[in-house]
């Protein structure tokens, strides 16, 4: 394969992050090769399992149905996400109010957090609740902690639920870190779980900034729950660099993407 054929790939790989499928018929257009070039191209990309072919040109491969348990979450792309949760704790000021996901990349922010002064902390996350009463506890962390009680999913340590979206009614945060299970340009981020994307809505109704922690493995999918449009983000913060494709809608939706170092 030339390098351009592997630039071309590369740039199909770029389309499906942006949307989720490919036509073919497009695919010949933008690339200005054959047909028969685009096909062996997709039959390549499938063979590497980064894409899956269907009639008319390519979806994106969505390996999961349904969220995996915190457990699994916590070991998938460990250092991805403690690079991001490093870059996302330095938009933390002394004297916010911070809401924390139950992601498990949003957990990873509290270590860089400790030399913070005065913080408030708002979670439905257990295992962020009882790592923030241990820091407390040895007096590491300057700040009070809020817990959004509701329903609990003992499978993802974490509560949602009307309960909890009543409760979060009550309060307003400076910044909120969000953990999302996809994200797409066109159709912004979603969840596995209705409930839980219900409560996301509401943190982010009731901050004053979004800030959005995804790894790589969640850019172009499209799960089964709409949380909101890109353009009710205000940060995303990745592993690696937004697709080509996605550049104009990000500004447009003045989306700044920060690529965690």
């Amino acid at each position: 394969m030339s390098l351009a054929g592997e630039e071309r790939k590369e740039r199909i790989v770029d389309w499906l992050n942006y949307a989720g499928k490919v036509r073919t018929s497009d695919l010949v257009a933008k690339l200005q090769v054959s047909s028969e070039t685009i096909r062996r191209y997709l039959e390549e990309l499938e063979h590497d399992k980064k894409l899956k072919r269907v009639y008319g040109g390519a979806i994106k491969v969505q390996y999961d149905q349904e969220e995996p348990p915190h457990l699994t979450r916590e070991v998938a792309f460990a250092d991805e996400k403690k690079r991001i949760a490093r870059t996302a704790a330095q938009l933390v000021q002394d004297n916010d109010v911070v809401l924390i996901d139950d992601g498990t990349t949003t957990m990873h922010m509290l270590p860089h957090l400790l030399g913070r002064k005065n913080l408030c902390f708002i979670t439905i996350s257990v295992p962020a609740l009882n790592l923030l009463m241990d820091y407390q506890n040895k007096g590491l962390l300057q700040a009070e902690a809020y817990f959004i009680g509701g329903k609990i999913q003992p499978k993802h340590f974490r509560s949602v639920g009307t309960l909890a979206e009543k409760m979060m009614q009550d309060f307003f945060v400076d910044k909120s870190f969000l953990s999302i299970d996809g994200i797409q340009a066109q159709y912004g981020i979603s969840s596995y779980d209705a409930e839980k994307a219900m409560l996301s809505k509401r943190f982010i109704e009731n901050a004053k900034e979004t800030i959005v922690l995804t790894d790589h493995s969640k850019i172009g999918v499209s799960t089964f729950y709409k949380i909101a449009d890109l353009k009710e983000m205000d940060v995303v913060v990745s592993d690696v660099p937004s697709p080509e494709e996605w550049s104009s809608e990000l500004e447009a939706k003045n989306v700044n993407w920060i690529v965690a170092q």
